[in-house]
C-alpha cells in the first residue's frame, strides 16, 4: 500500500508537470500568432506604402525622394525578413515543447500503467488471501461436521 501510495503521489506530480507544459505550448502558439500578426502587418504596411508612393512618382519626384522612399523600403524589407525570422524561431519554439508535452503526457500515462498493476496485483493478493481463508473455514466446518456426526 505505501508504494501505491507513492505511485499516487508521483501521477499528480506527473499530471502536475503534463498540465505546466501543455501551458507553455498553448502560450508559444499565441506567441507565434502575436508575432504573425506582426510579420503580417509589416507586409501590409509595405504594400500600402509602395502603392501610395508609386503614384506619387507617376508625377514626378527628385533623386533625393526616391534615394530616400528606396533606403525606407530597404529597411523595411529588413524588418520584415527579421519578424520572419522571429517568427519562424517561435514556430521551433512551439514544436519543441508539443515535444516535451508528448514526453509528458508518456511519463503520465506510464505511472498510471504502473499504478494499474499495482492494484491488479495486490486484488489478486486479496483474492488469494480471501479464497485461502474461505478454504480454512471450509475445512474447519467439514472437520466440525464430521466429529459432530461420528
Amino acid at each position: 500500500m505505501k508504494r501505491l501510495a507513492l505511485l499516487r503521489t508521483l501521477l499528480e506530480r506527473e499530471r502536475k508537470r503534463r498540465d505546466e507544459q501543455m501551458a507553455q505550448v498553448r502560450a508559444a502558439v499565441a506567441n507565434v500568432q502575436a508575432q504573425q500578426q506582426q510579420a503580417d502587418g509589416l507586409g501590409g504596411y509595405r504594400v500600402e506604402y509602395c502603392q501610395k508612393w508609386s503614384a506619387q512618382f507617376q508625377q514626378a519626384a527628385t533623386i533625393e525622394i526616391l534615394r530616400s522612399y528606396h533606403g525606407f523600403l530597404s529597411r523595411l524589407d529588413q524588418a520584415i525578413a527579421q519578424q520572419q525570422s522571429v517568427v519562424e524561431h517561435a514556430q521551433r519554439m512551439v514544436e519543441a515543447h508539443r515535444q516535451r508535452l508528448v514526453e509528458r503526457e508518456i511519463r503520465v500515462a506510464t505511472v498510471e500503467r504502473l499504478i494499474q498493476r499495482r492494484e491488479a496485483t495486490l486484488a489478486r493478493a486479496a483474492d488469494r488471501r480471501d479464497q485461502k481463508n474461505l478454504d480454512e473455514l471450509a475445512q474447519r466446518l467439514a472437520r466440525a461436521r464430521a466429529h459432530a456426526g461420528a
